[in-house]
C-alpha cells in the first residue's frame, strides 16, 4: 500500500501537467445584421455667401433630417476566457468585412427644394429625394463578457464595452448635388458604448451555437459635405451657384444581431 501511495505521489504532478485545463480561446462564425436605430438633428448649412445667400441662409433647414441604412454581413466573434472569477469572464471582439453605409435624406430635405426661390423668383432647384451619400465603415467592438452559467448546456451571458465607427471612402451620391461637380464628404469617428447579451448552446464537447445581441449607445456620426454646387435652370444670370457646406449629425445607435456556430480551443 505504501509503495502504491508513493507511486501516485510521483505521478500526480505529471497528470496535472498533462491536464489542458479549460478552453481559453473561442471562435463563432456566422452572420450579423446591423440595424441603426437612428435619429438626427436638422441638417445645417454654413459658408453660404454670394448669389446663394439670396435663396438660402446659414443654419438648420427646418424639418430636415438624415438616416443610416441597415446592413447584413458575414462576421466572426473571437474571444479569450480570462483566468479569473472561475473562468466566467472573457474579452471578445467582432471581425467582419467593411459595412456599406448609406446616408438618406428625410423630411423636408428629401421632399422640398433646399433653394426653391431667390428674391421671389423660382430657381428650378429640385427636391433632393432620399439619396444623400455613402461610405465604407469599420465598426470595431470590444466587450468584456460575464458568463452566468459557464459549465451548463445553455450558457447565458451579459457584457459591456466600447465601439467606434470608423468611416472612409465617403462620397456624395445625390444626383442634384453631384450634377455640377463632385463635393467632398467627410465623416468623423463616432465612439459609442456597447451593451451585450446572448445565449450559447452546447452542441458537442467543444462546439457551440450562439445568438448574440449588442446595442451601441451614444454613437453620434458627424458628416460634412463641402463645396456644394447646384444648377439653377430657371435663373438665367446664374446657371449654377455654390451652396457652401452641409453638416449632418446622426445618432446611429445600431442594434447588432449575430448568429453563429464555432469551437472552443
Amino acid at each position: 500500500m505504501n509503495r502504491a501511495l508513493v507511486t501516485l505521489a510521483f505521478l500526480a504532478p505529471a497528470v496535472a501537467a498533462a491536464d489542458p485545463g479549460p478552453s481559453r480561446i473561442y471562435v463563432r462564425l456566422g452572420v450579423a445584421h446591423v440595424h441603426p436605430l437612428s435619429s438626427s438633428r436638422e441638417l445645417e448649412l454654413s459658408d453660404v455667401d454670394g448669389p446663394a445667400s439670396l435663396a438660402i441662409q446659414n443654419g438648420p433647414i427646418a424639418g430636415s433630417g438624415t438616416s443610416v441604412s441597415s446592413a447584413t454581413i458575414p462576421a466572426a466573434i473571437i474571444g479569450y476566457v480570462l483566468p479569473v472569477l472561475n473562468n466566467r469572464l472573457s474579452i471578445e471582439t467582432v471581425l467582419g468585412p467593411p459595412l456599406d453605409v448609406k446616408f438618406q435624406a428625410t423630411g423636408t430635405l428629401r421632399d422640398m427644394s433646399i433653394a426653391p426661390s431667390a428674391l421671389g423668383i423660382p430657381t428650378g432647384v429640385m427636391a433632393l429625394g432620399p439619396e444623400l451619400g455613402e461610405a465604407k465603415a469599420a465598426p470595431p467592438v470590444v466587450t468584456l463578457v460575464y458568463s452566468l452559467h459557464p459549465s451548463g448546456t445553455f450558457r447565458p451571458y451579459v457584457g459591456a464595452g466600447a465601439a467606434v465607427l470608423l468611416s472612409y471612402d465617403a462620397k456624395a451620391t445625390n444626383p442634384t448635388l453631384t450634377e455640377v461637380s463632385k463635393p467632398e464628404m467627410s465623416i468623423a469617428p463616432a465612439p459609442g458604448l456597447a451593451l451585450q447579451t446572448g445565449l450559447e448552446a452546447r452542441l458537442t464537447k467543444r462546439f457551440y451555437a450562439r445568438l448574440d445581441v449588442k446595442y451601441i449607445a451614444f454613437m453620434l456620426a458627424r458628416a460634412e459635405v463641402h463645396h456644394l454646387q447646384v444648377r439653377t435652370p430657371d435663373i438665367p444670370l446664374f446657371d449654377t451657384v455654390e451652396v457652401g457646406t452641409a453638416k449632418m449629425s446622426v445618432w446611429v445607435n445600431p442594434l447588432i444581431i449575430q448568429a453563429g456556430v464555432g469551437m472552443d480551443f
